[in-house]
């Protein structure tokens, strides 16, 4: 199998490689094994081998597997953290580090959200959320404790049956569980079905009381980024049905009530 990058500037090709690398010595079998680095005209490519499996969708998701994706994303976790800094992994995109940071300042931004079908309510979230993110308790100690997809769209998931394998790294890096497990979760393509949820997520990887609570703090950060990606303007505004902004804007409204 062929994945051809658009471009060098960005990384994605070298945050494949070595995340490709790491799992194929330290978690095999878990993402596809990488043959060669090369190059097609301007363009970086990454020779891999092709899995088993069909690409999940969000309705797929049942407790079977859960628990199997669950047990995949801990082998992933359990890649020692060593030797992501020998390779030389950055932290992942939009990382535990940095989502703060970055909401605060797009949350400080003029927004046109007159073409919403209630712009009063996608105002009132966006309020809270830049209310949310100026506060301190927002900024949770970072975690750089193991390495992580961040990008798992359903469609990242390969199913065979019996077993999960994953695929898409050009935006991994060095992270923590409870923040993958969050951005997981809120991404706009699971929460939408509701069929992937934190708790039953979180109890398949295995994660302690402490992380679970970091998880539904996380979430509140994940579930504002996807408002802001959902504003008009966006091509997911254009993409997605209308009313989804307005869903998101109530979800986030939710977990702010609930969760902090």
């Amino acid at each position: 199998m062929h994945k051809r990058f658009l471009t060098w500037s960005d990384g994605e090709a070298s945050r494949e490689w070595a995340m490709l690398s790491l799992l194929a010595e330290h978690s095999p079998g878990v993402a596809p094994r990488p043959i060669q680095r090369a190059q097609d005209g301007d363009a970086p490519v990454i020779v891999m081998e092709r899995l088993p499996g069909a690409p999940l969708s969000a309705r797929d998701f049942n407790e079977t597997i859960v628990a199997e994706l669950g047990l995949a994303l801990n082998r992933l976790y359990q890649v020692p953290l060593a030797s992501a800094h020998e390779a030389g992994l950055p932290e992942r995109r939009v990382g535990p580090t940095k989502i703060v940071r970055m909401l605060h300042y797009e949350l400080n931004q003029l927004r046109d959200v007159s073409a919403c079908a209630d712009s009063g309510l996608v105002s009132e979230a966006l309020d809270a959320a830049r209310d949310y993110t100026a506060r301190p308790d927002a900024h949770l100690t970072p975690r750089l404790t193991s390495i992580g997809i961040a990008d798992l769209n359903p469609a990242n998931v390969l199913w065979d049956g019996h077993v999960c394998r994953l695929v898409d790294f050009e935006d991994g890096g060095l992270t923590e569980p409870a923040f993958e497990i969050a951005d997981h979760v809120e991404h706009i393509a699971n929460r939408r079905e509701g069929r992937l949820s934190a708790g039953a997520l979180g109890k398949a990887v295995g994660l302690s009381d402490e992380d679970v609570v970091r998880v539904n703090q996380y979430r509140v950060l994940w579930a504002s980024f996807w408002l802001l990606m959902l504003l008009p303007g966006n091509g997911a505004f254009s993409r997605n049905p209308s009313g989804t902004t307005e869903d998101q804007a109530r979800h986030l409204l939710h977990l702010l009530a609930v969760h902090v």
